[in-house]
């Protein structure tokens, strides 16, 4: 029976179980014994022998024993273990990429800064060279740039992947989005000594409704790898084309080709991958983070376009990226309420400056002061609130307002100065002048009653043509 019945890797543990000679022990102190096994057929059953008489010792006299079949069960806990299984795998996963993370992290946040502190170090032992200086301020300018672009790609693949990126959808011109990702892209190809081609010929709506921040953070991204892994005297073409217009919305397509080094076909499947890099060196030499295509792929996908790429080893790289915008209808009425003041004298303008950190205090008062305007400076929303309330009516012309601040923070104080009842507080231009750089924390600063919103570090002249445009003599 044991033979016909069970499966042959059960039937020794089915024979000790089978042996009456020593049930009567094994029921000694319990009422039943249990086992599980696997019959010829694949399927699980449950054997138990279970005490019904005993003697005066406790012996057991005599047992029923009953067979069930456990295959529903049996496949329930498979399952549960798998599922255990892959739990735990999931997790020695996430164990993995959080060290490779950190590991990654820690080299390349500290890259940059020992190159500032050892610049520092440099300038120091040459106070009477101004080339030196000048050669020193020049990497340091370099690495805390990069510094920065990390910060900010960490902060957005975080967003990204926890869902709370907020596309725009604001009027924009296409020409002018591409205008200034190119003339980035143009600088650093002059400094690499890369040729540059653009074809723009195939526009023909430039007046769209989208998220133009966005697309020229794609395009940034894309056209910044083209020009950083090329090589010294190759070429990148940039082109944008209409090829489908239908119901309100244009479609565009962006191609980026270069003559770079190129990826494996072994990779190409790895390259929208966060921090995925083919060569290692290119942490180093190139100082590259792995996370620009990654961001690009999201983005692109959050607005419903696609991207792709075609890459030969050694040859070069093609990226066509697709990407749909509603078309802007009210464009000739908006056009009628743009202004712009670029060239305006500052000279006199009185600012109040609210911003809790001695440090960047110094840097904008300075950008202000040496532009020729008188500053107010004040450390918390509180006391802005309390200069603003005692000044005279149009004595400030402007308010420059960090938003994270103790006792009262930039937003409340905005909210709290817009509601005074004196006719300045309603129309005096109060921008944000903070690290809370994404475009949510935009939003609360327009809705608290801002106009403008600068983003820590402060591109002096970025603030300075702001500014203007609200302010100039």
């Amino acid at each position: 029976m044991l033979n016909t019945i069970v499966s042959d890797e059960h039937q020794p543990m089915m024979r000790e179980f089978w042996d009456i000679s020593t049930l009567s022990e094994r029921l000694k102190d319990t009422d039943s014994v249990v086992i599980e096994y696997k019959t010829r057929a694949d399927s699980w059953n449950m054997a138990r022998f279970i005490a019904k008489k005993r003697d005066l010792a406790g012996n057991v006299l005599n047992a029923l024993y009953v067979v069930r079949k456990i295959d529903k069960e049996k496949q329930k806990e498979i399952e549960y273990k798998q599922k255990l299984m892959e739990t735990a795998k999931e997790a020695r996963r996430a164990n993995m990429a959080k060290t490779d993370f950190l590991r990654r992290m820690s080299h390349d946040i500290r890259t940059p800064i020992n190159g500032i502190q050892g610049m520092i170090t440099v300038a120091e032992h040459f106070p009477d060279s101004l080339q030196k200086q000048e050669e020193c301020r020049e990497k340091i300018k370099e690495a805390s740039g990069f510094l920065l672009d990390l910060v900010n790609s960490i902060l957005d693949m975080n967003k990204l992947e926890s869902g709370v990126i907020v596309l725009e959808r604001t009027p924009f011109d296409l020409k002018d989005v591409l205008h200034e990702s190119l003339e980035i892209a143009r600088m650093n190809a002059d400094f690499r000594g890369v040729k540059v081609s653009v074809d723009h010929s195939k526009i023909k709506h430039c007046h769209l409704v989208g998220s133009p921040l966005h697309l020229k953070q794609i395009l940034q991204n894309i056209d910044g790898n083209a020009i950083k892994y090329n090589r010294e005297g190759g070429s990148v073409s940039f082109s944008a084309a209409e090829i489908a217009c239908a119901n309100g919305v244009v479609t565009y397509k962006f191609v980026c080709s270069d003559t770079g080094r190129g990826m494996s076909k072994e990779f190409l499947s790895h390259a929208f991958e966060p921090f995925a890099q083919e060569n290692a060196s290119a942490r180093t030499a190139y100082m590259g983070t792995g996370l620009g295509l990654p961001i690009a792929k999201q983005l692109v996908e959050m607005m419903g376009g696609t991207i792709e790429v075609e890459s030969e080893k050694n040859v070069g790289t093609t990226f066509t990226t697709t990407i749909p915008f509603e078309i802007d209808t009210d464009y000739e009425e908006a056009i009628t309420y743009e202004k712009s003041d670029e060239d305006g004298d500052v000279t006199d303008v009185k600012v109040l400056l609210v911003e809790d950190n001695e440090l960047n205090m110094e840097i904008a008062e300075f950008l202000l002061e040496n532009a020729g305007m008188e500053v107010t400076a004040v450390f918390n929303g509180k006391e802005a609130v309390d200069v603003f309330a005692s000044s005279e009516e149009n004595y400030f012309d402007l308010i420059l307002m960090d938003i994270m601040m103790p006792i009262m923070d930039g937003l409340t104080a905005t909210r709290t100065i817009r509601a005074m009842k004196r006719r300045d507080a309603k129309k005096i231009p109060i921008f944000a002048m903070t690290a809370n750089a994404f475009l949510d924390d935009m939003e609360k600063s327009r809705k608290a009653g801002m106009n403008e919103h600068l983003s820590k570090p402060l591109d002096e002249s970025q603030m300075m043509s702001v500014i203007r445009r609200y302010v100039a003599n």
